[in-house]
C-alpha cells in the first residue's frame, strides 16, 4: 500500500491530488506538479505521461520543490513500487538477449565496474524484487526502475545506453 500527494505549487500549496496506485497521466488531475509528499510506500515518478521520460525514485518523505530536487519543471505520471520483504535476485548479462558473461546480484552494488569488471549491462533477468539501475557509480545519474521480468536489451528498461554504474534494491525502510 502506498499514498502519494501531488501539489500544483511549491511547498505543498495549491490544488492537490492523491494516488495510491499507478497513474499514467497526472495531467487529468492537476495542471502541473511542483511539490510532492509521499506518506507511505515507494513510487517512481516520470517527467512525461505513460511512464516516459526521466524517472525519479521517491520514498516516504516531503519534496517541497520539485524543480530544485529533479531539475525538471513538471511530472506527468507515477508508478507504485511494491516492496515486499524477502530475497532479491537479478541476473546481469554483458550482451543482448542474455549473452556473454552472466553475473548474479542479490544485494546493492555501488560500483558495477569494481564488482564485476564490466561497464555495460545489455540485458537482465529479474527473478526477485524491484531494482534501480543508475548510469553512474555511487547511485548517481539517470535512474531506471527494473521490475521482475526479462529485459532482452537495455532499451526495454528505458536506457539510452547500456551503461550501468550502480544498482540498488528498492526497499521500504
Amino acid at each position: 500500500m502506498g499514498k502519494i500527494i501531488f501539489y500544483e505549487e511549491k511547498n505543498f500549496s495549491g490544488r492537490r491530488a492523491e494516488c495510491g496506485s499507478d497513474c499514467p497521466d497526472l495531467t487529468c488531475l492537476l495542471s502541473r506538479c511542483s511539490s510532492i509528499r509521499v506518506e507511505s510506500g515507494c513510487f517512481m515518478v516520470y517527467e512525461e505521461p505513460h511512464y516516459n521520460g526521466s524517472q525519479f525514485y521517491l520514498r516516504r518523505g516531503d519534496y517541497p520543490d520539485l524543480h530544485h530536487w529533479t531539475g525538471v519543471n513538471d511530472l506527468s505520471s507515477c508508478r507504485l513500487i511494491p516492496t515486499e520483504p524477502g530475497s532479491f535476485n537479478v541476473r546481469l548479462y554483458e550482451r543482448i538477449e542474455f549473452g556473454g558473461q552472466m553475473m548474479d546480484l542479490g544485494d546493492d552494488c555501488p560500483s558495477v565496474m569494481d564488482r564485476f569488471h564490466v561497464q555495460d549491462i545489455f540485458s537482465c533477468n529479474v527473478t526477485n524484487g524491484n531494482w534501480l539501475f543508475y548510469e553512474q557509480p555511487g547511485y548517481r545519474g539517470r535512474m531506471y526502475l527494473i521490475r521482475p521480468g526479462e529485459y532482452k536489451r537495455f532499451s526495454e528498461w528505458g536506457g539510452r545506453s547500456a551503461r550501468v554504474g550502480s544498482i540498488r534494491r528498492i526497499m521500504d525502510y
